[in-house]
């Protein structure tokens, strides 16, 4: 017999908030991918149950990256997932404010986020609690600044030998 099978935007969407109401923000599909903004106080349960249904089986974190956004003194980070069973993509992201940013690491629901959350550490400051070793990974272990986030100076504030005129400054 014939099954139907609704669309597998939908489903997600529709599983995440039976799940997890209001904690799932937005949802909106972005050049053909759907993006799911999720509040940071449940975005490893969102991720878990991702990973362990077994309808949707999102069992693949392609990327993890870290977002900053200055107007609203927010850190963010995007999550990318792939069902290799359904062939299905799909972008996570959630928030934290940008004096204390803390969210749950991901490295006990897929370990390769281990260097991706470091990464993301490493440029943007944000602390990924329950991560095996989050320490530096690109820049130097005394840096003290983040260079991802728009706040950080893009030239050397000290060098003494260059001339701004030059550049239209």
């Amino acid at each position: 017999m014939f099954q139907i099978i609704p669309d597998r935007n939908q489903l997600v969407v529709t599983k995440l908030i039976d799940l997890f109401g209001k904690a799932i923000e937005r949802h909106e599909v972005i050049t053909d991918m759907l993006c799911i903004t999720v509040n940071k106080e449940v975005i490893h349960d969102v991720l878990f149950f991702l990973h362990d249904d077994k309808k949707l089986q999102y069992n693949f974190l392609t990327t993890l990256c870290g977002m900053h956004y200055p107007d609203i003194e927010q850190l963010g980070v995007v999550y990318h997932l792939h069902s290799f069973e359904n062939n299905h993509r799909i972008r996570i992201k959630t928030s934290t404010d940008l004096q204390y940013p803390k969210l749950p690491t991901a490295t006990t629901i897929w370990p390769a986020a281990n260097w991706m959350e470091r990464e993301t550490y490493d440029f943007y400051g944000i602390l990924f609690d329950g991560h095996p070793n989050l320490v530096r990974i690109l820049n130097v272990d005394d840096m003290t600044a983040f260079p991802m986030r728009k706040d950080f100076p893009l030239e050397d504030q000290t060098r003494e030998d260059k001339d701004d005129s030059m550049f239209g400054r």
